[in-house]
Parts: structure tokens; C-alpha cells; sequence
């Protein structure tokens, strides 16, 4: 197939893009204060931060950071939606397209992390997001002459971590994965899979953080349209894919043993996002909002000095079998 070079180069295609990211920011934080329940019952909501980077910085454009803390089901989640322009690319969105290094650009999308209370509710995360770089894309209507727009790709995806291992979470969440692709491509799930394993890896570990999921960047090949309807088909197919695992496994009794698992495993989370992530990098290079950008960190985490699982044991199951690249489905 013959890659495509797709541009936008109108408002009305920025505030249509824009439009649904904000709606699916809504609809996944709906959700989950449903899963939350009542306050009365000790339910949390999220708290929505609004804010703007005027013109005249580095970096410009808007945003909506929600952020749920304490909850009874999840100890933090939070789902961020930006908006923003700057008049160079960082590197770390440059690296598989050096003819672009410079140029000013414009992104827009929605990221998630969920950390749940109960060590065997497997911690979330997704994002969905579309940049455009070149002429005309650093403005609020990414404007240009007609065919002169800037070159436009899309990234995102979702991937699961879980701490305590269930065979029948992970290929419920795969299952829900390749369905998403499905319409586009028969060859997308198993590529986006693989390249899921291979970017939620840590190298100074020899570990993979979860059991994956599907992760793409830099991707125009299907052309504008299509290439936007496949992530927001991605994006949709979240709640369908991740509220099933949470339902399953929210009252499962634990205790001490399991609590200190969860928290050392989550050391193994920030690790991955402040050493590898290329979103969390992206944010801090361009001059992005901090508190925004870290949203993806748990309330705690811990690390200990080479910690082994006992033989045999739950703990020992999660790196012997779930943190391995293996087909779910």
C-alpha cells in the first residue's frame, strides 16, 4: 500500500477532530463515576481544571485536565484533553520524520491513566491524539492554501497492566483491541499489537510493563478520513474493553501482601514514563503543562532492593507468564 500524505487545512476539520476528543473525554469520565457510585457511599468525582497557554509563549492552545483522587474504586484516574501549537516540533515527535524538524506544528488529543484501588484491578491507560506539522499548522485554524496544508498522522492506543494476572482479562482486552481494527484492516491488529509489545518495554529492566495491548504512531497510510475514523474507532472501543476487567475484579478480597505488590509493581509504571514514554518527553520538551502531562502517575508507588517473588507463588505468575509477548487471542 502506498502511503498517504493527508492535510487538513481547515477550522472546520480542526473543531470536528476537536469536538470528538472533548466528547470522549466526557463519556469516559461518566463512566467511571458510575463504576464510582454515590458520594454518600464513599464514590469520588472528578474535578475538571481548565486551562490556556496564551499566545506569546513557547507553546499555545487549551485544555481540560480531569483528575478523580480517592475514589472507593479507583485510588486515581486521570483523563486529559489538549489542545495546543509551538512554532517547532520537540524531538521526540521528529525521530521517524526528519524532514519535518522545525516545523511549526499543532496537536490535539485525549490520554488516560487509571489506577484502581484493588491490587487486582490492572491498572489502564489510552490515548488517542492527531499532530500536524508545516506550514499553517501552528495557528488556531491550521490554516494554509488549499493543498498547502500541513502533513497530518495520528497515534494512540490502549494497553492493560495488571499486577495479579487473569488469562481471561487479557484476552477479553485483546479481543476488544482487534475488534476496534478490525474494519480497517485485517493486518492492523496484529502489527499494532506487536508494536504494543515492542514500546511498552523496559530496557534497563528486560520487562515488559503489562500484558500490551495495540500501539501506533506516525500513521497515515489509510489516508485522513479513514485514518481518523480508525482511532476514533479505537478510542470508542475503550470503555467496552477495559469496564468489564474493573466490574470482575473491584470486591475481590486482599490484603497487606497484595496492597505492597501493587505498589511495588507501580515503581515499574513510573519508570517506564519518565524513562521511555514519548508522550510524557513530547510535553516536557515543547513546554507543555506539568500537572497535565504527569497526570499518568499513581497516588504511590515503591521500589525495593532486588525484590524476587516467592517460587511459584501469584506474584511469581505475573512475570512468568503475563509479562511475556504472547497472541491473547
Amino acid at each position: 500500500m502506498t502511503t498517504q500524505k493527508p492535510t487538513f487545512n481547515t477550522a472546520d476539520t480542526v473543531a470536528r477532530v476537536r469536538g470528538y476528543l472533548e466528547g470522549l473525554q466526557a463519556r469516559i469520565t461518566s463512566a467511571l463515576e458510575d463504576i464510582e457510585g454515590p458520594q454518600s457511599q464513599g464514590g469520588a468525582r472528578f474535578r475538571s481544571d481548565a486551562w490556556r497557554r496564551e499566545s506569546g509563549s513557547a507553546l499555545q492552545g487549551d485544555g481540560i485536565t480531569r483528575i478523580l483522587e480517592g475514589g472507593r474504586v479507583f485510588e486515581r484516574a486521570g483523563c486529559g484533553f489538549s489542545h495546543v501549537s509551538g512554532p517547532r516540533l520537540p524531538p521526540s515527535a521528529t525521530q521517524h520524520r526528519p524532514e519535518l524538524a522545525g516545523a511549526p506544528f499543532e496537536a490535539m488529543g485525549v490520554s488516560l491513566v487509571f489506577h484502581p484501588r484493588n491490587p487486582y484491578v490492572p491498572t489502564v491507560h489510552m490515548n488517542v491524539r492527531m499532530i500536524a506539522a508545516g506550514t499553517g499548522a501552528a495557528g488556531t485554524g491550521a490554516g494554509g492554501q488549499a493543498g498547502q496544508g500541513p502533513i497530518c498522522w495520528f497515534g494512540g492506543g490502549m494497553d492493560l497492566t495488571p499486577y495479579y494476572g487473569f488469562d481471561e482479562d487479557a484476552v477479553h482486552f485483546h479481543r476488544a483491541c482487534r475488534d476496534a481494527l478490525a474494519p480497517f484492516g485485517e493486518g492492523l491488529y496484529p502489527r499494532f499489537k506487536t508494536w504494543c509489545d515492542e514500546y511498552f518495554y523496559l530496557k534497563h529492566r528486560n520487562e515488559q510493563r503489562g500484558v500490551g495491548g495495540i500501539f501506533f504512531d506516525d500513521f497515515a497510510e489509510l489516508g485522513f478520513e479513514q485514518s481518523l475514523a480508525m482511532t476514533q474507532s479505537v478510542g470508542d472501543a475503550f470503555l467496552g474493553a477495559y469496564l468489564p476487567i474493573v466490574q470482575r475484579r473491584m470486591h475481590m478480597d486482599h490484603g497487606e501482601r497484595e496492597r505492597e505488590f501493587q505498589l511495588y509493581r507501580r515503581g515499574r509504571y513510573v519508570e517506564f514514563n519518565l524513562v521511555w514514554d514519548r508522550g510524557t518527553h513530547f510535553g516536557l520538551q515543547s513546554g507543555g503543562r506539568t500537572e497535565s502531562i504527569l497526570l499518568s502517575m499513581p497516588p504511590l508507588a515503591a521500589w525495593s532492593y532486588q525484590r524476587e517473588p516467592q517460587p511459584g507463588s501469584p506474584e511469581a505468575l505475573l512475570t512468568e507468564r503475563f509479562l511475556q509477548r504472547r497472541d491473547w487471542i
